[in-house]
C-alpha cells in the first residue's frame, strides 16, 4: 500500500468469512460507510485514485472478492450467489452498519445482489457502469459477445495457470476504438517485450505479483490484478456455472433503497455488437423497474473512478448529500 495512503489513515487487513479470506483495506471513520467493489480482474488498487478524497467524507472499505487480489482462490466455485454472500458477511462482520456499496462492472451486479438479499446492510447501490441485463446468461453469450469474447480470449490465453505468459492475454486482442471507426490490435513486438519483462520480473520475485514498473499507470495496475487473478473466475462466465438463477429485473423489483447507475461511454458495432457495459435500453429498463433511479452520463472508459476520479467521487458526495448526509 502507497506511503499516502498509510498516512491518511488506511489499513491492510484481512477477515475470514467461514469459507474465504476477502483481502481489504479500511480508512479512518469520517461519515457514511462505502464498500467499493472492483470489476471482475481488479482489485482495491484499482481505488487508490479517489480512496484519500472519499476517506475525508466516508469510512471507506475497499474490497478484493475472492479469486482476486489477496484474497482466496475457490476455483470450482464462483457464482453470484457465492462471491455475494462472501460480501454479506463482510458487511455483517466488518462494516457493522448499513453501507453504501458501490460496485463497477461485475462488482455492481454484485451491489445489486447484495441489496435484493440483504437490504438490511444496504443503506444505498451505485451501479458504476455495471452490465445489468447485458451480463445475464445467453445474451451475454448469444447476443452482446463482445466482452464475452475476451473472457473466453483469457481462458484459452491464460487460464492454465501453471503453464502460461501473462503476456499472451494482449495477444491477438483487438479494440474497437472511436466508436468503431478504428480497430486497435496489439503489436506482437509489443507482446514480446513485455513477456520478456514479466519472465523476468517473476524470476526475481517469484512469489509476488507482476509489477513491470515502466507500463502506463492502467497497464501496470491491470497486470498487476491479473498476475492475482484466479482464471477460472472468468471460465465461470464462459460455461455458464457463474449465472444461477440470478433475475436482474427481479432484483431491481426487490431492491428498495437508493440506485445510482453512473454510466460510461458505449456503441454498437456490427462485428462486435455491444462495446460497452449496458446501452441506452438497459438504463432505461433499469428506470422503468426502478423509477425512483438516478443516473448519470459520464464520458469515461468502463473504470470511471480510474480515468475520471473527481467525477466518480463527485457523483458519490452527491448521492451522501440527497441521503441526508
Amino acid at each position: 500500500m502507497k506511503a499516502t495512503l498509510t498516512r491518511a489513515g488506511f489499513e491492510m487487513r484481512r477477515v475470514t468469512t467461514g469459507k474465504v479470506e476477502l483481502n481489504y483495506v479500511v480508512g479512518p471513520n469520517r461519515g457514511p460507510a462505502l464498500v467499493l467493489i472492483p470489476a471482475q480482474m481488479g482489485t482495491w488498487e484499482s481505488y487508490e485514485r479517489v480512496l484519500e478524497t472519499l476517506a475525508e467524507h466516508f469510512q471507506v472499505y475497499a474490497v478484493d472478492v475472492r479469486g482476486h487480489g489477496g484474497s482466496t482462490w475457490t476455483t470450482g466455485d464462483y457464482t453470484w450467489a457465492s462471491v455475494g454472500g462472501d460480501l454479506a458477511v463482510f458487511l455483517e462482520r466488518v462494516v457493522g452498519r448499513p453501507a453504501i456499496v458501490a460496485g463497477n462492472s461485475s462488482g455492481g451486479v454484485l451491489a445489486l445482489w447484495l441489496a435484493a438479499e440483504h437490504p438490511e446492510r444496504v443503506s444505498a447501490i451505485v451501479l458504476e457502469d455495471a452490465p445489468v441485463f447485458s451480463v445475464e446468461w445467453p445474451r451475454f453469450r448469444d447476443r452482446d459477445r463482445f466482452v464475452y469474447t475476451g473472457l473466453v480470449h483469457l481462458v484459452d490465453s491464460i487460464g492454465d495457470v501453471k503453464n502460461r505468459d501473462l503476456a499472451d492475454y494482449l495477444r491477438g486482442q483487438v479494440l474497437p476504438t472511436n466508436r468503431g471507426r478504428r480497430i486497435r490490435r496489439m503489436p506482437d513486438w509489443f507482446v514480446d517485450l513485455l513477456s520478456w519483462a514479466i519472465k523476468r520480473r517473476l524470476a526475481a520475485h517469484p512469489d509476488e505479483p507482476v509489477d513491470i514498473g515502466w507500463l502506463p499507470g492502467s497497464a501496470r495496475v491491470m497486470f498487476k490484478s491479473l498476475s492475482q487473478f484466479d482464471p477460472d473466475f472468468a471460465r465461470a462466465f464462459v460455461d455458464g456455472r457463474f449465472y444461477g438463477d440470478f433475475d436482474h429485473a427481479e432484483a431491481l423489483r426487490r431492491t428498495r433503497c437508493p440506485i445510482l447507475v453512473l454510466h460510461a461511454d458505449w456503441f454498437r458495432h456490427p462485428d462486435f455488437g455491444l462495446v460497452g457495459a449496458l446501452d441506452a435500453d438497459d438504463v432505461a429498463r433499469i428506470v422503468a423497474l426502478r423509477p425512483d433511479t438516478r443516473v448519470e452520463r459520464i464520458a469515461a472508459n468502463h473504470v470511471i473512478h480510474y480515468f475520471k476520479p473527481k467525477a466518480f467521487v463527485r457523483a458519490l458526495e452527491d448521492l451522501t448529500k440527497r441521503l441526508g448526509g
